[in-house]
C-alpha cells in the first residue's frame, strides 16, 4: 500500500465517479421535464406536447443507458481499489445503497419500461402516472445515495463496534436527518434541473435559430428558461444554506475554499488571488468583496471564519493516533472549483434572465445572438457539475470518512499500484468508446425532427386493439 498505489486509486474514482456524474443529473432533471411535459400533453390535448414528450423522452432514454453502464463500473471499482473501506462502513452504508437498488432503482426502471411501450396500450391517466413514477425514481436514488454520501461528510447515527473499531448503525433515522442531507439532496435536485433545461433550451434554440418547427420548439425553449431561472436562483440559496452546515461539520473544507489559512472575523471573499496555497505562501488577493465569506460560511456579515493553520493545531490534537499528518486538502483545488461553480452558476442565471426578457418583448424565436449563446451554454451545467463533485470530495481529505477513517487506511491490501493503473487504461478506454457512441447518438437524435404528429393512442377503442395471438 504505496503512495502510488493511493494516488492511483483516487484518481481512478474521481474519473469514474465524473464521468458517471455527468449522465445522472440529466437523467434525473430530464426525467422531471419529460413527466412536465407529458402533464401539459394529458391538460390540453395539444399534439404539440405529445411530440414533444415523445422528442425528449428520447433523450432520457439514451441517458438512463449511458448512466447504468458507468455505474456499474464505478461500483466495481469500489470493490477493486476500497474493499477495506467498504468492509469498514458496509453496516451503515448498507442500508441506503439497499433501498436506492431495491426500491428507487427498480421503480425507475419498471416504470420507464412501462412508460416507453405504453403509449398504444395504457389508459392516459395511467399512462401519465407512469411518467410520474420514472420521475420519482430517479429523485428516489439521489435521496438514498445522497443520504450515504452525507453520512460520509458528517458520520451519525452508529455506535463503534467494540472488537472492531466499526461503525454499527444504530438509528437510520438520524442518517436521514443528518444536517448535510437535506440541503445536498436539494442541491443535487435543483442542479439535476440546471442541466436538463439547459439541455432543453440548448436543443430548442438550435432549432429555433435553423427555423425548424418554430412554434413546438417555442413551447420547450419557454419551459426550459423559466426551469432554468428558478433552479438558478435556488441554487444560491441553497448552496448558502450547505455552506453554513458545512462550516459547521467541516470547517477545513469551507477554509480551503478561500485558502484562508488564518482565523477572520469579518472575511472577505476574494474574486480572484495569486498564490497562497500553502502555509508559507501569502496569497495575493487582486479584488476581494468585503463580508461575503462570512456571509456564505456563517450568514452573518461578521462572522467568524476559522483558519487552516488553527484547525491543523486542533485536528492533531483532537486525532494524536494519526501521527503528523496535515488535515488541509489541495487548496488550489478547493479555491479554483469553488469559483467555477459560483461564476458558471451566474452565466447560467444571466442566460435565463435573457431569455425571460426576450420571453417578455415577444422575441424569443428570432434573436439569433441568444441562440447561439445558449446553445453553447449547455456546457456550463457539467463545469459546475464536476467542480461541485471535486469541492465535495477532495475537500474532506485526508479523511475517506470524516473522523473515522482517513483515505489511505480504505485501499484494498490485496491489489497492486500496477493492476489499479491497467483498469485505469482499460476503464478509460471503455468509457471512451461509450462517450462517443452516446455523443453520436444524441446529437444525431436532437438534431431530427420530433416525429410526426399522430393519432391519438390512448383513445383508440378497446375493441380496436390488436388481440396476443398464441
Amino acid at each position: 500500500m504505496d503512495l502510488s498505489q493511493l494516488d492511483l486509486a483516487r484518481a481512478q474514482f474521481a474519473m469514474t465517479s465524473i464521468y458517471h456524474f455527468l449522465f445522472v443529473p440529466v437523467t434525473i432533471g430530464t426525467a422531471l421535464l419529460v413527466a412536465i411535459l407529458h402533464t401539459q400533453w394529458y391538460r390540453t390535448r395539444l399534439p404539440e406536447y405529445r411530440r414533444l414528450t415523445r422528442f425528449f423522452g428520447g433523450l432520457l432514454l439514451l441517458s438512463v443507458a449511458v448512466g447504468v453502464v458507468t455505474g456499474l463500473v464505478q461500483e466495481f471499482q469500489f470493490g477493486m481499489d476500497w474493499s477495506a473501506y467498504s468492509k469498514f462502513v458496509g453496516d451503515v452504508f448498507g442500508a441506503p445503497l439497499a433501498m436506492e437498488g431495491l426500491a428507487a432503482f427498480f421503480l425507475e426502471s419498471t416504470f420507464l419500461g412501462v412508460w416507453v411501450f405504453g403509449w398504444k396500450v395504457l389508459p392516459r391517466g395511467v399512462h401519465l402516472l407512469s411518467a410520474w413514477l420514472v420521475a420519482g425514481g430517479t429523485a428516489a436514488s439521489a435521496f438514498f445515495i445522497i443520504a450515504a454520501n452525507s453520512w460520509m461528510q458528517n458520520p451519525v447515527g452508529y455506535t463503534l463496534d467494540a472488537q472492531t473499531g466499526a461503525p454499527v448503525l444504530s438509528s437510520i433515522g438520524d442518517v436521514f436527518g443528518n444536517p448535510v442531507f437535506l440541503p445536498a439532496y436539494v442541491h443535487v435536485i435543483t442542479a439535476a434541473l440546471l442541466y436538463a433545461s439547459t439541455v432543453m433550451l440548448a436543443v430548442s434554440v438550435w432549432h429555433l435559430r435553423r427555423g425548424n418547427e418554430v412554434a413546438l420548439f417555442h413551447r420547450s425553449a419557454k419551459l426550459a428558461v423559466w426551469v432554468l431561472l428558478v433552479t438558478s436562483v435556488l441554487q444560491i440559496q441553497v448552496g448558502g444554506i450547505l455552506g453554513q452546515v458545512l462550516t459547521k461539520v467541516q470547517p477545513m473544507k469551507v477554509a480551503a475554499m478561500e485558502a484562508q489559512w488564518e482565523t477572520c472575523q469579518p472575511c472577505s471573499f476574494s474574486v480572484i488571488q495569486i498564490g497562497g496555497w500553502t502555509p508559507d505562501d501569502p496569497p495575493t488577493k487582486i479584488i476581494e468583496v468585503p463580508h461575503l465569506l462570512s456571509i456564505l460560511a456563517t450568514g452573518d456579515p461578521n462572522g467568524k471564519v476559522v483558519g487552516m493553520n488553527e484547525l491543523q493545531q486542533q485536528y492533531a490534537t483532537q486525532y494524536p493516533q494519526n501521527g503528523d499528518i496535515t488535515y488541509w486538502p489541495d487548496v488550489r483545488v478547493q479555491y479554483y472549483a469553488m469559483r467555477v461553480m459560483a461564476y458558471a452558476g451566474g452565466i447560467s442565471m444571466l442566460i435565463a434572465l435573457w431569455g425571460v426578457v426576450l420571453l417578455w418583448r415577444r422575441r424569443l424565436d428570432d434573436v439569433h445572438l441568444f441562440h447561439r449563446v445558449a446553445a453553447w451554454g449547455v456546457l456550463l451545467p457539467f463545469a459546475i457539475g464536476t467542480a461541485g463533485w471535486l469541492l465535495t470530495e477532495t475537500g474532506r481529505q485526508p479523511w475517506i470518512v470524516q473522523g473515522l477513517m482517513l483515505t489511505k487506511d480504505g485501499l484494498s491490501t490485496s491489489v497492486s499500484a500496477a493492476e489499479v493503473l491497467v483498469s485505469i487504461i482499460v476503464f478509460f478506454l471503455l468509457y471512451a468508446v461509450i462517450g462517443v457512441i452516446a455523443l453520436v447518438l444524441m446529437l444525431r437524435h436532437v438534431r431530427a425532427l420530433p416525429e410526426p404528429e399522430e393519432p391519438e393512442d390512448h383513445d383508440t377503442p378497446r375493441s380496436r386493439v390488436p388481440e396476443l395471438t398464441y
